[in-house]
């Protein structure tokens, strides 16, 4: 009989262990099936060609006047080098930008003639458009001088006998790609150099080393990380350039079947629930730029892709977007999220159609923004042409908010939950547990934030400037990202630590009755030798009143402990047991919050967290010269502790 039981719970077993590694993308076809349904690159038109005229007219007619008169700008254009100093800024003082910028205005400026060139068609842009593309390759590096290796052989320049593959060289290849398929016979017409020129440099920098040398993005890594945005942000672009550039169809299916496998190894892994630990600033490359994938694949096949869009984890992974949202203009900003990143809407109105998903397309119509017609983003190119034929019906779309009233994601271990659903009235709060191993990581296990009529009341700073100390060993000596500038305890002079075994135990959530409720222990987020044996935190909305945030704590020793709470507004204390947050209404006007607190066992006091490095331009970018932390110093505290505090806008 016990036999029979353990045959049984095999039996049942078995499809889940098939659903963990379901190599959806790579397990459907064999290498010789998929020869049978990429389209050849020598027939392949994934967008109508410019002398195509009947196709262009119907292309989105403002956002081609937009574009042309934006192209006029760059006639005789200075292509500028990138010198050889703005490289190594990087490892001089920690300075990316400058090199970025150049190349960014570079891409843009041949974006924008290429299309404007497209919809005219009259040959005007042609001589700009290959000094653009003349200058883009004869540079050394196409990619961002933060991503070359942090060894003393580079030292901030690039090895060109070396070549890899990192986000920015493949989004180059990208453009080039488009260049050749929209212009070829325009560009041969004035040089068969121009066109050879794209592919040997291409080829060099970008296929030959994805096929022969092993990029750490597109694996898990060493200590068990799976991978980030990187790999499907690199593969959209390797796809994209692939199919359009290789015309010897079988090394073109071989990248194709070998970027298959590198994507199931960020999808396999990647947790059931969709939720993106990078956040809502990043799922704009990780979830998004797989459906790009998913996307150029369909188009290159005849559509034998799409029964992607009826997996549940595909489905879950969409609409992560709409559901971490706060507010019209804040989002979740856990890690290295951005609290107010822009929303690429018709790619997200898109994603919702292709899943089926009406909320989704509802929020990605919300976005659309007339406003930007004719200008291109820095990245992701191909999006730009899916939305120029779907102009009638955006116009016809309807428009809408989803705003869940509740939503968990047990695998990131992520809460939100809000007073009224498809509205920002009244409060709304999100918790986090999780690990200080994620990816974009801060140290931030057991953190949350209060917001209020979409607005913010207790912050997560987020992230600011990338300097080159962003993602070195010196990550945690950045403020913003240590957990004393969460709205987390420090433990007898400890602050929490990174790595996989810094993590939250004993998660649980409940909704109901009114409340929603996020219960963890934290001391596990802690060194051992800050003393923690139990640190038991509940964040709990109580819809309509108030939020509460009870700490039931117990000590090994009991020294000294500090309470802290981030936001971006001045504060007092207006007497003991009681803090005012003097924020804002949504009429513009003031509205004070107040935060009551045990004052027979802490003492508040407020700073204001000065802004002066190069990685605090980002913070100030964001949310001004306007970071108040505030600390709750223990004076009464035992080893055994129960805290309560009680945020409320009365």
């Amino acid at each position: 009989m016990r036999k029979l039981f353990l045959a049984l719970c095999m039996l049942y077993l078995i499809p889940v262990a098939l659903h963990a590694q379901q190599h959806l993308l790579s397990g459907r076809y064999t290498e010789a099936q998929l020869a049978k349904i990429i389209i050849p690159q020598a027939s392949w038109q994934p967008f109508p060609k410019p002398d195509n005229r009947a196709a262009w007219a119907k292309a989105d007619a403002a956002a081609g006047q937009a574009l042309i008169k934006r192209a006029e700008g760059y006639l005789g254009f200075e292509w500028p080098g990138i010198p050889a100093v703005k490289s190594l800024l990087i490892v001089r003082n920690g300075n990316r930008s400058e090199y970025q910028d150049i190349a960014n205005k570079k891409r843009a400026a041949l974006g924008t003639l290429l299309l404007a060139e497209v919809y005219e068609n009259k040959g005007r842009f042609m001589d700009d458009i290959v000094n653009g593309v003349w200058s883009i390759c004869e540079e050394s590096f196409w990619g961002s001088s933060a991503h070359l290796p942090h060894t003393k052989e580079y030292a901030g320049l690039m090895d060109v006998s070396q070549p890899f593959v990192e986000l920015f060289s493949a989004e180059t290849a990208t453009l080039l790609a488009w260049v050749d398929y929209f212009l070829g016979d325009k560009l041969d017409a004035i040089s068969p150099q121009v066109r050879k020129r794209i592919y040997y440099e291409t080829n060099y920098r970008i296929f030959k080393p994805l096929m022969t040398k092993y990029h750490g993005w597109m694996g898990t890594n060493a200590n068990g990380r799976r991978p980030n945005n990187w790999n499907p942000w690199i593969c959209s672009n390797w796809l994209n350039s692939v199919l359009l550039l290789e015309k010897n169809d079988t090394v073109r299916l071989a990248a194709v079947h070998k970027i298959l496998g590198v994507l199931d190894a960020f999808l396999d892994p990647y947790p059931a629930d969709g939720g993106c630990d990078e956040g809502p600033g990043y799922w704009g490359a990780a979830a998004a730029s797989l459906y790009d994938n998913i996307s150029l694949l369909n188009l290159a096949s005849n559509n034998a892709f799409t029964y992607v869009y009826n997996d549940q984890k595909i489905r879950n992974m969409g609409a992560f977007i709409y559901r971490a949202q706060i507010s019209e203009r804040y989002f979740l900003d856990f890690a290295d999220a951005d609290p107010q990143p822009g929303m690429a809407g018709t790619m997200i109105y898109r994603f919702g159609k292709d899943i089926q998903d009406p909320d989704m397309m509802h929020f990605g119509a919300y976005y659309l923004d007339e406003k930007s017609k004719g200008t291109l983003g820095n990245y992701q190119f191909f999006r730009n042409l899916f939305a120029l034929f779907m102009e009638d019906e955006f116009n016809h779309a309807e428009k809408g908010l989803p705003l869940p009233a509740d939503f968990w994601w047990p695998d990131l271990q992520v809460m939100i939950a809000r007073d009224h659903a498809g509205s920002t009235a009244g409060y709304f709060v999100a918790a986090k547990g999780g690990n200080n191993d994620e990816s974009h990581n801060h140290n931030d296990v057991g953190s949350y934030v209060v917001y209020y009529d979409g607005l913010p009341v207790l912050i997560d700073v987020g992230r600011g400037t990338y300097t080159a100390k962003t993602f070195s060993s010196r990550r945690y000596e950045i403020w913003y990202n240590r957990s004393d500038y969460h709205n987390i305890p420090t433990v007898n002079g400890h602050t929490q630590e990174a790595g996989p075994r810094f993590k939250a135990e004993q998660v649980s959530y409940h909704t109901g009755n009114g409340s929603s409720r996020l219960a963890l222990d934290i001391a596990g987020a802690y060194p051992k030798e800050a003393g923690i044996s139990k640190w038991n935190r509940t964040i709990q909305l109580n819809k309509g009143k108030q939020v509460q945030v009870r700490d039931v704590i117990q000590l090994q020793k009991a020294d000294s402990l500090t309470e802290h709470l981030m936001t971006c507004y001045p504060v007092t204390v207006k007497q003991p047991g009681i803090i005012v947050v003097h924020g804002r209404a949504k009429n513009g006007g003031a509205k004070d919050f107040y935060v009551r607190y045990p004052a027979r066992l802490l003492e508040a006091a407020v700073e204001k967290v000065p802004l002066l490095t190069e990685e605090d331009q980002g913070v100030q970018q964001k949310w001004g010269d306007n970071i108040y932390r505030i600390n709750f110093r223990s004076t009464g505290i035992s080893a055994k502790s129960d805290i309560n505090f009680v945020i409320s806008a009365n």
